[in-house]
């Protein structure tokens, strides 16, 4: 965008410290924020009227598989292990680059249709620049980085000499990391303790504190895994990060649902990033988090998809309502209020991903991330609080623009970096190809 934009009579929900929600306005200049607030001019900006539209901060989904999205309804009624063994792994292991770029294209672009403006993606070992090179195209902001996996029983296109899977890691974060002026950012991916030697643990460990990047990980998902990491490595899944020198604030954690109190502590004293999947866990029968004890303990939470296969979307709105709803039963009907959520969906997710001076909230300064939610449809109206409005009725389905650094990815519900029609097309071939059978 080479001018100004004013954006006008919006219901803007700022997220930013002190919770604003007000009729108004904003002004971008270039990618950022330069003005947030009520009567705004601007001579020099062209207008667009918001009228009838609820303006968010972006979506922040910290834990999303782009190379799944191909699996989509292809691995159901399996639990967390078998899941992988019989069906995701071998699916991943015949994954091409023209394959695994259709995958990524058909993942982004569900994620932007439904207001998502920055993933933390866990990439698949092979190929992972196809998925740096779609997310470059696409505009979407994102940290990502190879799966790395070297230890145990999997198939051979996907176990890799642990040297090797280093090497190709840190190839890729020296192409990739702050690509485009920081948009893209590179974080290494060790699948999880079962599948990673105690060296690939150890060294990516030390590289991801000797660049200051994120060290991406599963933890603590289903309870077959923690027993099986608790006799191979005799600890607890989460302090085993701990024995490995992990345990930082850039280790991002996804699921965490069976911890114990020496691993809720540990979370807490070093800073680690909890990456809440509700839908995902639901689904695989791996149980429900703790969420509302470590937000009251001061843990950061964050959400995220999942895969396609183990949810089966990308649809935030999704994990938005599920992540209040399934608390409810035990914690009673005030746990996880709908503010708590939607910040988890926005401010928390870019405090995991130390994006919270760039993106997260509706401020001057930050980068303008913004998805425009339609207000007056029949299946959300009428309503006495925005927050609960948006958790527990309104759709992707409602998200009418989105944009990323100042620029417009979707505008009209129609997709302006992607062609809509080339990826249905692609996938549908895929899906129809050898890609899923031996």
């Amino acid at each position: 965008m080479d001018k100004k934009l004013l954006i006008k009579n919006a219901l803007i929900v700022t997220i930013n410290q002190n919770s604003d929600v007000f009729q108004g306005d904003l002004v971008i200049d270039n990618k950022n924020i330069s003005a947030v607030g009520q009567n705004l001019q601007d001579d020099n900006a062209e207008v667009f009227d918001a009228s009838g539209l609820i303006v968010t901060p972006g979506f922040i989904q910290t834990h999303v598989h782009l190379c799944q999205t191909l699996f989509r309804n292809l691995a159901d009624d399996l639990s967390l292990l078998d899941w992988l063994q019989k069906k995701i792994w071998p699916f991943e292991s015949r994954h091409t680059a023209e394959s695994l770029r259709a995958s990524a294209r058909l993942g982004i672009a569900e994620l932007i249709r439904g207001g998502t403006t920055t993933i933390l993606d866990m990439g698949t070992v092979n190929h992972q620049d196809v998925i740096f090179e779609e997310l470059a195209r696409s505009g979407l902001r994102a940290a990502a980085g190879k799966t790395m996996m070297d230890y145990g029983d999997m198939p051979d296109g996907l176990k890799e000499k642990t040297s090797v899977s280093i090497e190709e890691s840190l190839r890729l974060l020296n192409k990739w990391h702050n690509f485009d002026n920081g948009r893209l950012k590179y974080a290494f991916a060790p699948r999880f303790a079962l599948s990673c030697s105690d060296e690939l643990l150890e060294e990516t460990a030390k590289l991801a504190a000797e660049y200051g990047v994120i060290y991406h990980t599963h933890a603590s998902e289903n309870r077959d895994e923690t027993r099986l990491i608790e006799q191979r490595f005799g600890v607890s899944n989460i302090m085993l990060f701990d024995k490995l020198g992990a345990a930082d604030k850039n280790l991002c954690l996804a699921h965490c649902v069976w911890s114990t109190e020496e691993e809720r502590q540990l979370l807490k004293e070093r800073s680690i990033k909890v990456l809440h999947c509700p839908s995902s866990n639901l689904k695989l029968g791996s149980g429900i988090a703790p969420i509302p004890d470590y937000l009251d303990r001061g843990i950061t939470v964050s959400l995220g998809s999942d895969g396609p296969p183990c949810n089966n979307n990308l649809d935030m709105f999704n994990e938005m309502r599920l992540a209040a709803l399934i608390q409810k039963p035990e914690h009673g009907p005030r746990a996880m209020p709908a503010e708590t959520v939607l910040r988890m969906a926005a401010i928390k997710g870019a405090e995991t991903l130390g994006l919270e001076d760039v993106t997260g909230s509706i401020e001057p300064g930050k980068r303008a991330d913004l998805t425009f939610i339609k207000n007056d449809q029949v299946h959300s109206i009428p309503y006495e609080n925005v927050y609960s409005k948006i958790l527990y009725s309104a759709a992707s389905s409602d998200v009418q623009h989105v944009m990323i650094d100042g620029t417009w990815v979707l505008k009209d519900f129609e997709l302006i970096t992607l062609n809509k029609t080339e990826i249905i097309k692609n996938a549908v071939n895929f899906s129809n190809d050898s890609l899923q059978h031996e």
